[in-house]
């Protein structure tokens, strides 16, 4: 049996697809040990089943908190003589031009952490100085007396000769402390983005490493695991609970999503955690592009809208990777989806600000108090909290009436809290009910700022594009969203609050490796004919052994190599230019790169010299996809899925609108709105201006009239 599992702020998903059906269940996270929540969610999914074995596929956010909160392990950088200061010189790009008060994050390994070996390797891959003896044991001394956790080795060109990398490794293996290598984790050039990459590998590869040996040792140790078994003990004794074991026949296995959107083994995990940074977000972006695919849908964005943040990507035909993405103002060189993320949420706390303003986010109350309404302690008021205000959340139907929610409270504290702000809010809300509506649109501006910046700022017409919503939150407020930005369409799956977590259960085994080689490549013509061919043949072979070391690897963590599908792809660039373009490696990836460079810039220059800047391989292995069961289409009324009619606030209207229970709704209903749809794990407003259409398998196709 495989289960995927998606860690979020507020609450963990669970997915195990049986006979073709998708089952899902919401636990509420536990953020002091993420491990609780899942042992608990697995449990209860697997209920009275006995499965001859159990793999759960793992998004976690341990490692983004780790970094956001500055909890990770203590690191020792060791790096060329002369470049200590480089992580904390960086780039010098100011992030707000004209801001001259700006404060920057400490870097994550401060200046005593960091030691200078006397080494030199040529931009070229030349031995110029190798680091001696007698340093080197010294450098052992000096770090074992630092009080490091973890180490970070960057030298400068070690991507193209890692000589002296692995003579420093050498000598500080007896220390015994995990170590994180330039040229096994970013074999790439740009000094800073790599030693970037590699001190967050190292800061949080400790941490990761106890979090993921815990959890596998309490799916894998033994067999059948009991309410006794030790390894359970030790994750959940501080609470004073033991959840009860999970009877299998065989040893468990975990696995963890990629940022790029593949899964690994928590093994790999452990050594190269910083691969695991946006591991929660691309499971979505991955099940979107699934059902994109099964629709026939070119064209989409997503819209994760969970409790914490809204994730949002464009895929079109499929989502674009990018080596350029940053978290807390660090960058980071690995592949990753390129999504974009703001702390908008259903848990982002709302207060008023200097200035008199109503801000929401980025702030959240997370699973733990939570919001207002969960009676968990929660006192500020959150979006979900106004949401119930405004009625577009029925109390008595939240996880499927497992757990109601407290309305009475809520309106307590939002007197208390316009009674408390009211004098400094520049808007004077004259009402609980005003102060939701307040805080859903700016909670709504946000979001359509998201999305404008991954459309409109990159040159696409949001109109020619789906949305595809998802997340706890979000059909509160995808068609909102649609009408701002003129999206034609608003797709819905089923599940939507779990859709995240069926990514990565739908995810392929994934290993990406990259190689800088930094080649000039020969203007096109006879002349240069036989040095293209030459160019070419070269090439070929670098690839040939990046696929066999990658297939060895794969082999080695127990997959079937022999199933792998490889893709290639070069980075380019005109010679002079300093950043690249991806494009596959076919025949004519010179006419692909002038078509990129064209959209991307506007111009092109056909008789400039091309540049080969990196080698990008990715083998997937795939693995099973489900194909859900087309419905017959049927025009019946929609009456018998009508659960109660209730107020609820549109804009400034409050209109009486009706709500559908979605699991008694069938292929070919229509609604008019305004209409409210619940189900277990999400709910979705239908405007008064909106129509919504259940297709063939059960979505929710919502439309402006």
């Amino acid at each position: 049996m495989r289960i995927g599992v998606d860690t979020g702020g507020t609450f963990t998903d669970c997915v195990v697809i049986e006979d073709g059906q998708v089952k899902v269940l919401k636990v509420f996270s536990t953020p002091d040990d993420a491990a609780r929540a899942i042992l608990d969610g697995v449990r209860r999914l697997l209920a009275n089943r006995q499965p001859r074995s159990l793999d759960i596929i793992h998004g976690t956010t341990v490692g983004t908190n780790s970094v956001l909160e500055r909890r990770g392990a203590r690191v020792a950088l060791i790096t060329t003589a002369g470049f200590e200061d480089l992580l904390e010189i960086g780039r010098q790009a100011r992030p707000r031009l004209y801001d001259l008060s700006v404060e920057r994050q400490p870097p994550l390994v401060p200046r005593p952490l960091r030691f200078g070996v006397k080494e030199r390797i040529s931009a070229e891959g030349k031995l110029i100085a190798r680091p001696s003896a007698s340093e080197l044991a010294q450098l052992k001394r000096r770090v074992k007396r630092s009080g490091a956790e973890s180490l970070a080795v960057c030298c400068l060109f070690s991507f193209a000769n890692p000589t002296n990398e692995r003579a420093v490794v050498r000598a500080l293996n007896g220390l015994g402390i995990p170590t994180s290598v330039s040229h096994q984790i970013l074999p790439e050039f740009r000094e800073y983005e790599r030693l970037s990459t590699v001190v967050i590998n190292a800061f949080l590869a400790p941490r990761l490493a106890t979090y993921l040996a815990r959890l596998e040792r309490a799916v894998g140790e033994g067999s059948p695991l009991s309410t006794g078994h030790a390894a359970l003990r030790a994750l959940t004794h501080r609470r004073g609970r033991e959840p009860k074991g999970f009877p299998y026949q065989s040893a468990g296995r975990i696995y963890v999503m990629q940022s790029s959107g593949g899964i690994m083994t928590a093994a790999r995990a452990a050594q190269e955690p910083v691969r695991t940074i946006l591991s929660g977000p691309a499971g979505g972006v991955v099940a979107a592009a699934w059902l994109a695919e099964l629709l026939g849908l070119r064209r989409t964005v997503s819209f994760d809208m969970g409790g914490t943040s809204t994730d949002v990507c464009l895929l079109d035909a499929q989502p674009r990777t990018t080596s350029e993405t940053t978290l807390d103002g660090l960058p980071i060189a690995i592949p990753v989806l390129d999504v974009h993320s703001v702390g908008a949420g259903g848990g982002s706390r709302a207060r008023i600000d200097a200035g008199g303003a109503l801000r929401v986010g980025p702030e959240s109350a997370g699973a733990v108090p939570g919001p207002i309404c969960y009676g968990r302690g929660g006192t500020e008021p959150t979006v979900t909290d106004a949401n119930l205000l405004l009625g577009r959340l029925d109390p008595e139907y939240f996880l499927g009436g497992e757990f109601p929610l407290d309305l009475r409270a809520a309106e307590r504290q939002f007197v208390d809290f316009l009674q408390r702000q009211g004098e400094r809010s520049q808007a004077h809300f004259k009402s609980p009910q005003e102060l939701a509506r307040g805080i859903v649109a700016v909670a709504n501006a946000t979001m359509e700022k998201a999305l404008r910046v991954i459309s409109v700022e990159r040159g696409h017409d949001p109109r020619d594009f789906t949305l595809i919503c998802y997340g706890g939150a979000g059909g509160l407020h995808a068609a909102d969203l649609a009408r701002s930005l003129r999206l034609p369409r608003v797709i819905v799956p089923q599940n939507p609050g779990a859709f995240s977590a069926l990514g990565i259960l739908l995810a392929d085994v994934v290993k990406d490796v990259t190689r800088s080689v930094l080649l000039p490549l020969p203007l096109d013509g006879s002349q240069s004919a036989s040095a293209t061919r030459r160019l070419l043949q070269e090439l070929e072979r670098r690839f040939e052994r990046l696929e066999h070391a990658a297939r060895v690897e794969l082999r080695r963590e127990g997959f079937a190599p022999e199933r792998a599908q490889a893709e290639r792809r070069l980075d380019l660039r005109y010679r002079g230019q300093s950043y690249e373009l991806s494009v596959p490696f076919v025949a004519n990836f010179r006419e692909l790169f002038q078509r990129e460079h064209e959209k991307a810039y506007g111009y092109i220059h056909p008789g400039r010299p091309l540049e080969i800047v990196n080698l990008r391989l990715r083998l997937g292995i795939p693995t099973p996809k489900p194909r859900p069961r087309a419905s017959v289409i049927r025009h019946a009324d929609p009456g018998n899925a009508r659960l109660k009619r209730r107020p609820v606030w549109f804009a400034e209207s409050l209109l009486r609108a009706p709500f559908y229970d979605r699991e008694r709704l069938q292929a070919g209903m229509r609604l008019a709105g305004p209409a409210v749809i619940v189900e277990y794990s999400s709910t979705t407003v239908i405007p008064p201006d909106f129509v919504c259409r259940v297709d063939k398998y059960r979505n929710l196709v919502l439309r402006r009239r």
